[in-house]
């Protein structure tokens, strides 16, 4: 009866051996990841984005985009405060995330939104539009990076630039000049509520000749806007 060979020890040793090395990438991927996050961020902090991914996309299939990129002291004092009445009233308040927002979110059994404006800007930076786990778990992991590198008032000033206020409509300068003829530095508090308003679907909602909901949602911003510079919640960005 022939013997039945055993297995040499050096073959028995490979897979261990691989574990390692996979172990071994997966930390370098990760680390790499992060480092990546921290670079982008840090540069972002002092300079304006070229673009973005969805900018980008959009212009493609538009033929073209209007934009304009305006820092912070140029902007309407009114605009910055309106905008964070409309979608974030904690903003100055939480750390990347309103945890009383997302409570009430998952109460609702997600019919309504939770995301802070810190995790809006990531995702109009970086990311992508829609909905996926994928998605938001990236948003989870780079909010807190931007938070700890970036004051308050870079995180408004970068939204009120990228976000889209109209279809190919992309930053606070351009929707002014798009929907009234006038700059961002001199926008009124109605004009900024009806451009606050059609946040964050500018596709379905319009400032100029605007629904009786949207005219209703601006008429809201404007009381919001006058109590959070009271309250103190526009405090972080003033």
């Amino acid at each position: 009866m022939a013997k039945k060979t055993k297995p040499s020890p050096r073959k028995k040793a490979t897979k261990p051996k691989r574990k390692l090395r996979l172990g071994a990438w997966i930390i370098r991927a990760l680390v790499s990841f992060a480092l990546a996050i921290i670079v982008l961020v840090g540069l972002y902090r002092l300079v304006p984005p070229p673009s973005t991914p969805y900018i980008l996309a959009e212009g493609v299939r538009l033929g073209g985009i209007e934009r304009s990129w305006v820092p912070m002291d140029q902007i309407a004092p009114v605009v910055a405060r309106s905008v964070v009445a409309a979608e974030d009233a904690n903003f100055c308040l939480h750390w990347g995330f309103d945890m009383s927002q997302l409570r009430a979110a998952i109460a609702q059994g997600g019919s309504r939104g939770a995301s802070t404006l810190s995790q809006q800007t990531v995702k109009n930076l970086w990311l992508w539009q829609g909905r996926s786990w994928l998605r938001k778990a990236l948003e989870g992991v780079m909010t807190p990076v931007v938070e700890a590198f970036w004051p308050k008032r870079r995180i408004l000033e970068m939204y009120l630039n990228v976000a889209e206020f109209d279809t190919g409509v992309f930053g606070i300068e351009a929707a002014a000049q798009h929907h009234f003829g006038t700059s961002a530095a001199n926008l009124s508090a109605r004009q900024a509520a009806l451009l606050s308003a059609v946040l964050p679907n500018p596709k379905e909602r319009q400032a100029v000749n605007p629904s009786s909901a949207t005219q209703r949602r601006a008429a809201s911003i404007v009381d919001g806007a006058a109590t959070i510079q009271r309250d103190g919640r526009a405090d972080c960005f003033e």
